[in-house]
């Protein structure tokens, strides 16, 4: 069935039904990629944005609670500046979670070494506090090596130490995504009466997150993610490689998935990509692998066409990488680069 599908930025999905967080994960998995995925404050901003409009108060997101702590970067990923998670610089004896809930990560004025610390605790830092950084500016200040930590510790002023961006918690994403961005409101996770592993945003509250009973119906937002392979592989070892790594071939049945695949096409280093797109010379159309109706195309002039020459391989689909990026009908054999839709690792 043919349906119009709006562009939402970074491929967000708001479904209008209401479920539990595993029956959301489900829908999403088979439909899409995965409960959404939010890398990074600009993400943020963009799905509020998408939200805004809608009459629910709470929607899934893919954040759930696991059992084992890790540290990660408050400002996330999904951006040129995101950092790697490999640099630290802890004092002698830190992190120690000397009084069980020392989450959150302060630098020594004295000589800029870490330490971990309450949450809760006051101290002064660079770009204030967390809400007001993403309000002002764009986050605590992340350190991915000794250099910038030697640059930060040159700013102290004032007060014994200040906030940087490093936190522990065990909450994880559904598509196991390494995002450590977080979003919550205040005070908040609770997990009252014990039982709130799940996230949803509330979209009354800003678009700040929530954790909730996973068994509460709730509508939710499911993500796709693509990626090229810079690798030159037939069509076929293409939809090979695809499926055994990934997902599949991507599909690109609207308009929003072929501005999608525009973006991710133009680091190809081929000057054509392959599509899941396939001619069959016994019936005589093309048809996508991945089974999606062919509601939306964009082929170019001459393309496309029903009575394809099949002499002597079949012939199979590919968007341009660079100028109008329109599709093409290219045989089977010719070695590209590829995009798969994919669960992010």
């Amino acid at each position: 069935v043919c349906g119009v599908s709006p562009y939402v930025p970074h491929r967000y999905h708001f479904v209008d039904q209401s479920k539990t967080w595993t029956e959301a994960q489900n829908y999403c998995r088979q439909n899409y990629t995965d409960l959404a995925t939010i890398n990074n404050m600009n993400e943020m901003k963009k799905l509020n944005e998408a939200l805004k409009d809608k009459t629910v108060h709470a929607v899934w997101i893919g954040l759930n609670r696991g059992n084992t702590g890790k540290w990660g970067w408050s400002l996330g990923g999904g951006r040129f500046e995101s950092v790697g998670d490999s640099y630290r610089n802890w004092s002698s004896g830190e992190p120690n979670n000397a009084q069980h809930n020392e989450h959150c990560v302060a630098m020594y004025k004295q000589d800029g070494t870490w330490l971990d610390a309450p949450c809760e605790d006051d101290n002064t830092f660079v770009c204030l506090y967390q809400s007001y950084c993403r309000e002002h500016h764009t986050d605590l200040v992340s350190v991915r090596n000794q250099t910038e930590n030697q640059q930060i510790w040159s700013m102290l002023k004032t007060g014994n130490r200040i906030w940087i961006g490093l936190f522990n918690d065990s909450w994880k994403w559904s598509d196991q995504s390494s995002s450590s961005f977080r979003y919550w409101y205040s005070k908040q996770p609770d997990n009252y009466c014990g039982k709130e592993n799940c996230t949803t945003i509330i979209i009354n509250k800003q678009g700040h997150w929530n954790d909730d009973n996973c068994d509460t119906p709730h509508q939710f937002i499911c993500h796709e993610k693509l990626i090229l392979i810079q690798q030159n592989l037939t069509w076929g070892e293409a939809l090979r490689y695809c499926r055994e790594n990934h997902v599949d071939l991507v599909s690109v049945h609207s308009e929003e998935i072929q501005l999608w695949v525009k973006d991710v096409g133009q680091e190809a280093s081929t000057d054509h990509v392959w599509l899941g797109l396939r001619h069959t010379c016994t019936l005589s159309f093309w048809f996508w692998v991945g089974g999606e109706s062919f509601c939306y195309d964009n082929w170019a002039p001459g393309n496309g066409t029903e009575g394809e020459d099949c002499s002597p391989v079949e012939r199979t689909g590919a968007v341009q990488a660079r100028g109008d990026q329109k599709w093409v009908s290219l045989p089977e054999n010719q070695p590209l680069n590829f995009i798969c839709i994919r669960y992010e690792g």
